[in-house]
């Protein structure tokens, strides 16, 4: 390979399939509201009503480990029952290599995946 071309780099984030609808449908939990109340009785967590309907309606980005904690307490599951990890989400990144040498970490963090670790 020479210094002109690109290296592919595989990403490393995997796609993540957030299951808490389906999961509170197989404990018989139908509604943002029946999940609220479990999450008060069993968890000792308030969350708004805004809040856990976008829980149970969206793909969240983040989620606290407190609350992932408290829906897994609620719903008397696993983690594994709410959140599914599929095969990478993002295609393979194109990183310039320079003479032969592995890609530059500041180059891996601006294309958007992690730097490597050191030799």
């Amino acid at each position: 390979m020479t210094s002109s071309e690109p290296a592919l780099v595989e990403p490393a984030s995997p796609a993540v399939e957030w299951r808490l609808r389906l999961a509170a449908a197989e404990r018989g939990v139908w509604s943002g509201t029946q999940l609220r109340r479990l999450l008060a009785e069993k968890a000792g967590l308030e969350l708004s009503p805004a809040s856990v309907s976008a829980l149970f309606t969206k793909q969240p980005s983040q989620v606290k480990l407190s609350t992932l904690a408290a829906l897994c307490t609620a719903l008397d599951c696993a983690p594994g029952d709410l959140l599914v990890l599929g095969p990478a989400a993002l295609a393979p990144v194109l990183v310039p290599e320079v003479a032969g040498e592995r890609p530059s970490p500041v180059l891996l963090r601006a294309a958007g995946t992690r730097s490597l670790p050191p030799l």
